[in-house]
């Protein structure tokens, strides 16, 4: 006789949801508490379902809400029927255990979090009286909300308070700022209280108000401008030499900052060669281009570099930290195809949007085509769709693969309706076999494939970000994909792609983290943003014309030092932000200034640290400096600060004393060549800062030539090494 049939634990929640929400639904009275408009809100707005309280994985002391109250019915259990509904009393509703543990009337980890004589109590004590009702199908549902006033500056100190507006699909609304959650993305210029009270700082910046009120999002953002004037004619004598300076200018004005200098021009000359070649200028292109005495000569050195074959080893060493995949699992042959595809894309500067589909839409055989390889290493739709979103349209998804994004609208219907775009994703031949991995496989399009919702286990149709589920036919989903990333009306693709293009040049983005656009990251100048994705559009998605207009703008041009109104800027590119080099710039700089090339395993001779198609072609210079491992996660993650390392591996290294010292090096080659010491000292600073010594230093390095018993290959040595450990040779200024 078989065993009796026992319906699961998933099974009863299911059934026990279900037929308390039947008994809590229904009534005519409008006015009526429910769990969705009135408990939920005091549940989110008072902590009770953060990740630090009932809403991190597994709840806490046996109760467990949805994260920021994305799953209403499991919520609804848990408060009104888990554990035999002890949390609620319909008898006693006052004594209700929801209440006395919120009011700390009983003992509660999470301390007082309800007012026993507020508003959040008498509703929650309405709705158990009332039978504990859920929202009807026929009620109306939330559709947005609003904040008032309109943003404004704000004085310092000034203080002002936001009211929040729910608006419903019936056009009714009403007032939820008690029940709201505020976060400022920068407290120190304004900082917002539970109750939605903003206090102006004393220090000027910009900052974004996020108000969360279940599960919609809105921002008010706002400047603190510098105090005290400045003179109309400072203004007057800042250059304007394209749209990029115009609307930097704009912004800065708002602010109240004036922007700095220009650079000088062997500081402009090392800044562009390495942001635009990811090489250093020459002794003798540093001499040619500070002789130069033509007013566009600036111009005329973008436009030179951007004709160099090194733009393509610098762009595609950007790229590789972001696609790279671990050789160890992938493969070494399916690692070298991706290098080269990314090379080959930028040495014939692909536009940006077939750049982009080239990878989205990529099939066939990864030792073939470099693109696929972006497959073999993420094998299922929620994996490609949270690289895909990050890299092209700058949106973090991975929060939304699991419950509501805490600053974002996503939730888990929109990260799988758009992994739904990669369902038919599928793969013929050898799989992975890490640590080998080494047979050859090939990336195809099945006729079918589907993508389900991991609540409802309802199948997804394929839904761009944003907007309505599509209905797709046969053939390749992604191809729909990408044309709606193409379109003119996409609110992210080509701003995405320019933000990271202008972090490489600033130091930092537009919007800044580059890959994190959303709502509650606001770009620190929206309307820059937006002309700079209109310009990349409407001229094809061309990044060299980009980069170029970039370049060429007066904005690029300015000096690092700071002036009396700018010192505190970080966010309006007011003056230039010294950055760090990347491990491979150091690293070629080292030996473009020495004359001594670097041997890299798995590489010809005489090749460059840009050049370098896998990590695994080990240099402990390069790991000091920060590139990426391919074995940790994410892979792409590279260490910009400086650190007490990689200062002592400059001053201790073998590797470096050995290029500074050896009889290749250019020290030694300067003094056999029969240079004089002043020639010696010029050359050395031509190479390493593509600049001439001032006065001082000439003074100071000549002395070391003259002391009693000196020998000048000695004393240039020692000079270069000197030069090779300061922070004007391992940073750009």
């Amino acid at each position: 006789m078989p065993a009796p049939a026992f319906p699961s634990r998933l099974t009863v929640c299911v059934l026990t949801v279900a037929s308390l929400t039947a008994a809590a639904r229904g009534g005519d009275d409008p006015q009526r508490p429910t769990f969705e408009r009135d408990v939920m809100p005091i549940l989110t707005a008072r902590g009770c379902n953060q990740g630090a309280c009932h809403g991190k994985s597994g709840g806490q002391n046996g109760f467990a809400l949805s994260l920021l109250g994305f799953d209403p019915d499991g919520d609804f259990y848990a408060v009104a029927a888990q554990g035999r509904g002890r949390r609620i009393s319909t008898s006693a509703p006052s004594q209700s255990l929801l209440l006395a543990k919120g009011t700390a009337a009983v003992p509660h980890g999470g301390g007082r979090k309800l007012d026993p004589e507020g508003d959040d109590v008498k509703v929650l004590v309405r709705w158990i009286e009332a039978g504990t009702p859920r929202a009807g199908p026929d009620d109306p549902r939330l559709s947005h909300v609003t904040i008032s006033p309109e943003p404004r500056p704000l004085v310092p100190g000034e203080t002002l308070r936001l009211t929040v507006t729910a608006h419903d699909t019936d056009g009714s609304s009403r007032d939820v700022t008690a029940v709201s959650a505020y976060q400022s993305n920068e407290p120190v210029v304004t900082r917002v209280a539970a109750d939605g009270t903003l206090t102006a700082g004393t220090f000027p910046g910009e900052a974004s108000i996020m108000v969360r009120y279940m599960g919609h999002i809105a921002t008010w953002n706002t400047i603190v401008p510098r105090s005290g004037a400045i003179e109309p004619a400072a203004w007057d004598a800042v250059p304007t030499r394209n749209f990029i300076d115009d609307l930097a200018w704009k912004k800065l004005r708002d602010v109240n900052v004036l922007p700095s200098g220009p650079a000088d021009d062997a500081t402009f000359l090392r800044r562009a060669s390495l942001d635009a070649i990811g090489r250093l200028p020459s002794a003798e292109e540093a001499r040619r281009f500070l002789a130069d005495t033509r007013a566009d000569k600036r111009d005329r050195l973008v436009d030179e570099l951007l004709t160099r074959p090194e733009y393509a080893d610098r762009w595609a060493n950007l790229w590789a930290d972001l696609l790279r995949p671990n050789p160890y699992r992938v493969g070494i042959k399916a690692t070298l195809a991706l290098d080269t595809f990314l090379r080959d894309a930028f040495a014939a500067n692909m536009p940006y949007d077939r750049f982009a589909a080239e990878f989205l839409t990529a099939t066939g055989s990864v030792w073939r085509n470099g693109a696929a390889v972006i497959y073999r290493d993420r094998r299922s739709p929620d994996e490609i769709v949270t690289m895909a979103s990050q890299l092209f349209l700058g949106v973090r998804l991975e929060c939304a693969k699991c419950h509501q994004h805490p600053f974002e609208v996503y939730g888990q219907a929109d990260f799988y309706g758009l992994a739904a775009y990669f369902a038919r994703v599928g793969y013929q031949g050898t799989g992975l076999s890490p640590p080998i991995s080494g047979g050859e496989e090939a990336v195809i399009v099945k006729a079918d494939g589907e993508v389900r919702h991991p609540l409802t286990n309802a199948v997804l149709a394929p839904k761009p970000l944003g907007g309505p589920p599509v209905t797709l036919g046969e053939g390749d989903p992604r191809e729909h994909l990408v044309e709606w990333l193409r379109s003119s009306d996409h609110p992210t693709f080509a701003a995405a792609a320019v933000n990271r293009i202008w972090a490489e040049f600033f130091g930092m983005g537009i919007v800044d983290p580059v890959d994190d656009l959303r709502a509650t990251n606001p770009p620190s100048n929206p309307e820059l943003l937006e002309a700079l994705a209109v310009e990349f559009r409407s001229n094809g998605f061309d990044q060299k014309r980009l980069i170029a207009t970039i370049m060429k703008s007066h904005l690029y041009g300015l000096s690092s030092l700071p002036n009396a109104t700018n010192a505190g800027d970080l966010r309006n590119f007011s003056r230039h932000y010294r950055r760090r080099l990347r491990a491979e710039m150091v690293a070629d700089a080292i030996d473009d200034v020495t004359g001594v090339p670097s041997s890299y395993a798995g590489m010809p001779p005489g090749s460059r640290a840009a050049q370098l198609w896998t990590h695994r072609s080990g240099s402990m210079f390069l790991d000091v400096f920060g590139r990426p491992d391919a074995n940790q996660d994410p892979p792409c993650e590279r260490i910009g600060d400086a650190t007490v390392v990689q200062a002592l591996h400059l001053m201790n290294s073998s590797h470096v004393h050995g290029k500074v010292t050896g009889d290749s090096g250019l020290p030694a080659r300067l003094v056999a060549a029969g240079k004089k010491p002043d020639e010696v000292v010029d050359e050395l600073y031509l190479a390493a800062y593509s600049r001439l010594p001032t006065d001082d230093e000439r003074r100071a390095a000549l002395a070391e030539f003259s002391r009693d018993g000196a020998k000048p290959r000695i004393a240039a040595e020692d000079l270069l090494w000197a030069m090779l450990n300061t922070p004007e040779f391992v940073y750009s200024n």
